[in-house]
């Protein structure tokens, strides 16, 4: 009798959990979750708006972007450089600081926590192939993955003596 009035009791404390989850998954839009990228300085900021009543897990990245172009999306994988956290709904923002020199593209996705939860990608040119591998529902995010510069450590060129001024003072002969 312990068993069953146990099993009764996890059935239901686990069952609303069970229920919220299958309700961000079966009212999901592409509208539910948006991104805004900004970048100041070395530094890039990806204000993420969650809008479907649930925790997701989000990540913000960036890959190379060659001669400032977007590269092929299949060439994306293995960024290194990312932020990754939980959102609860509402506002929340990622951060990548000191970000070097070079030419990147901002990335971002979010997830729900549940097994079998909607995805949100960043739009990309080829994201419906990637997208489509995966068995749950998925949406491309308005806000398109952004490419931006960061500059290098500028050198201000040397500065060159005033010749008259050596030949006057016999420093250079």
């Amino acid at each position: 009798m312990r068993t069953f009035a146990r099993a009764v009791f996890v059935s239901a404390a686990a069952a609303p959990m069970i229920l919220a989850a299958a309700g961000i998954a079966s009212a999901a839009e592409s509208t539910d979750v948006t991104y805004a990228f900004e970048v100041d300085g070395s530094t890039l900021t990806n204000t993420i708006t969650n809008n479907t009543g649930g925790t997701l897990n989000c990540t913000t990245s960036v890959a190379l972007a060659p001669g400032g172009e977007l590269p092929p999306i299949f060439e994306l994988g293995g960024q290194t450089i990312a932020e990754t956290g939980e959102d609860l709904p509402g506002v929340t923002t990622q951060t990548l600081t000191d970000l070097p020199p070079g030419s990147y593209v901002a990335l971002a996705t979010c997830w729900g926590t549940a097994e079998g939860s909607p995805m949100w990608v960043s739009d990309y040119p080829g994201i419906e192939q990637v997208l489509a591998q995966f068995p749950n529902e998925s949406f491309a995010v308005q806000q398109a993955s952004t490419v931006f510069d960061i500059p290098g450590g500028e050198t201000a060129p040397p500065a060159f003596p005033d010749l008259g001024e050596l030949l006057r003072s016999g420093s250079a002969g």
